[in-house]
C-alpha cells in the first residue's frame, strides 16, 4: 500500500518504483493498449518499451466507452475492438509479454469490463498471465472494496486516481485504497499530449506526500523528455500514454522504441 509501514513487503510495482528512484531518479511508466495495431504487434511493442527504458508497463484494455481517453488512444482502441479484441486476448497477450520482460505490468481498465467478466475470474486470469494488478480510472475508492478484497487476496496491486480537485478526505481515501502507487492526474480532462504539464500536478503531489503517500505517479499530458525530467523532480513516476501510442500509430515498433528511449533520457540520472 502506498502508505504502508516499513515492515510490509513491497509489491513488484512498488519495488520497481523504489529501484528506479534510487538508480535513475525516478521511473518511466509507459502505456500502450492491447490489440493495437494488432494483438501480435501490441505484444511486440510492449516488450520493446520494457527493453528500452520503461520501468513499469501500463497496458490498456480496449473499451467501447472510453470516457477519459483522448483522441489518439480512442483511435487505437477502436481499431483493436474492430479487429475482434476480447478480454481473453488481453490475458493471452499479457502472458506473452511477461514471459519476455523483467519489469511489472499493470492493466489499465474501466470497471464495467471487469464486472462483466467476473471480478474474481478477472483477478485469477490476471494472476495466471503474470500481471501485477489494475489501474481503475473510473472506480472510486469508496466503491472499490470488493475489488480491493479480491486483489489483496491474490497479492495484486490496486491503483486509484487522485485529481487536483480532490478534497483532502478524498486524497486520504485514494492513498489508503491504493497499492502500487497513487495515480496523480496532472490536469483536469481527458488524456492526450500537452505542451506543458499542468502546474497543479506539483501541488497535488505535495498534498499527497503530506498525507502519507509513499509512491506517486503523475500522468495525463506528458510527452517529452523534459516533461519526464520535470515530473520526476517531485514524483516517483512519470506516466506516458498518448505520445507512445501516437508513435506506434505513425511509425510502428521502431518509432515507439525510439520514443521510449527519448523519454527515458529525461530521467534525472540516465541509464
Amino acid at each position: 500500500m502506498t502508505s504502508r509501514d516499513d515492515s510490509a513487503q513491497a509489491s513488484p510495482v512498488e519495488s520497481a518504483l523504489d529501484q528506479a528512484v534510487r538508480v535513475h531518479g525516478g521511473a518511466l511508466v509507459g502505456y500502450l493498449p492491447f490489440g493495437f495495431p494488432s494483438l501480435d504487434a501490441s505484444v511486440e511493442a510492449a516488450v520493446a518499451l520494457a527493453k528500452n527504458g520503461v520501468d513499469v508497463l501500463e497496458l490498456g484494455l480496449p473499451y467501447s466507452d472510453p470516457v477519459m481517453d483522448g483522441a489518439v488512444i480512442q483511435r487505437a482502441t477502436t481499431v483493436a475492438l474492430a479487429n475482434g479484441f476480447s478480454i481473453a486476448d488481453a490475458f493471452s497477450a499479457m502472458k506473452e509479454i511477461t514471459a519476455e520482460i523483467s519489469i511489472p505490468a499493470l492493466i489499465m481498465t474501466y470497471w464495467n469490463p471487469v464486472l462483466a467478466y467476473g471480478v474474481e475470474r478477472f483477478a485469477d486470469d490476471l494472476v495466471a498471465s503474470g500481471g501485477a494488478g489494475l489501474i481503475t480510472p473510473d472506480l472510486i475508492p469508496d466503491e472499490g472494496s470488493n475489488w480491493i478484497d479480491v486483489a489483496t487476496a491474490r497479492d495484486l496491486d490496486h491503483v486509484f486516481l487522485a485529481a487536483p480537485s480532490s478534497t483532502d478526505s478524498r486524497l486520504d481515501q485514494s492513498i489508503q485504497a491504493s497499492r502500487g502507487f497513487v495515480y496523480a492526474v496532472s490536469t483536469m480532462g481527458i488524456t492526450g499530449t500537452r505542451s506543458d504539464v499542468d502546474s497543479a500536478a506539483h501541488s497535488l503531489v505535495a498534498r499527497l506526500r503530506d498525507r502519507g503517500a509513499a509512491h506517486i505517479g503523475v500522468g495525463l499530458g506528458i510527452s517529452t523528455a523534459d516533461q519526464v525530467r520535470e515530473v520526476l523532480s517531485y514524483a516517483d513516476g512519470a506516466i506516458v500514454g498518448s505520445a507512445l501510442v501516437s508513435a506506434l500509430e505513425t511509425g510502428g515498433i521502431s518509432a515507439v522504441t525510439d520514443k521510449a528511449l527519448e523519454l527515458a533520457s529525461g530521467k534525472p540520472i540516465h541509464a
